[in-house]
């Protein structure tokens, strides 16, 4: 029987990148945690969870968003002022979803959106 990993750790999105310094600062802009780097690899943390971004400055860059990673919170809105001040590209504007929550999209450097979301009360 193996070691029990932490449930945050148990299923962890990695992204290649073309230029990992440009994803880091991205993500960091909006509270990501650089957790470790090894060379091409950076280990990012947000709360319990985990994201990997892998340095590959040859692999092409898909044409358009290929999917988005949600980052739910407690001030949504916060965030999406935030997005605006930094000058992040908003793909979705902020709203009150049919599926319970206030979200937005902000497009990242390499195809990932991120989705920042918040519980509508």
């Amino acid at each position: 029987m193996g070691k029990k990993v932490p449930a945050g750790e148990q299923l962890v999105l990695a992204i290649y990148v073309r230029n990992l310094e440009r994803s880091a600062r991205f993500f960091t802009d909006f509270g990501f945690v650089i957790n470790r780097r090894d060379g091409v690899f950076m280990e990012l943390r947000w709360d319990d969870s985990l994201l990997f971004l892998v340095e590959m400055p040859d692999v092409k860059p898909p044409e358009g968003a290929i999917g988005n990673v949600r980052v739910v919170v407690e001030d949504v809105d916060g965030i999406y002022e935030k997005a605006r001040a930094l000058g992040h590209e908003i793909v979705t504007d902020i709203g009150d979803r049919y599926y319970g929550m206030r979200d937005f999209v902000v497009a990242g450097p390499d195809g990932i959106n991120l989705r920042f979301a918040a519980l509508r009360p």
